[in-house]
C-alpha cells in the first residue's frame, strides 16, 4: 500500500487496518512455525505496510495535538 493512499484514510480506518495487519502477521507466524508458510516474502510486505500505517497514524496524532 502506498503512503499517499494511507494518508487519505481516517484515523479510525487506520486503526482498523493496524489491527487487521497485526492479525495477519500472527497467522503468518503460526504458519511459519508449522512449516506451512507458502509466501515468506508476503510477511515482509505486511510488516512494512504496518510500519507505514503506524508512522502516518503517529503523524496525524501529533498534528491533531499541535492544533
Amino acid at each position: 500500500m502506498k503512503a499517499a493512499d494511507i494518508r487519505e484514510l481516517t484515523v479510525d480506518d487506520l486503526r482498523a487496518r493496524v489491527k487487521d495487519l497485526e492479525d495477519q502477521i500472527f497467522r503468518f507466524r503460526i504458519q511459519k512455525s508449522m512449516g506451512q508458510l507458502e509466501a515468506p516474502g508476503k510477511a515482509r510486505d505486511i510488516r512494512r505496510d504496518l510500519a507505514r500505517i503506524n508512522t502516518i497514524l503517529r503523524e496525524k496524532e501529533l498534528q491533531a495535538a499541535s492544533k
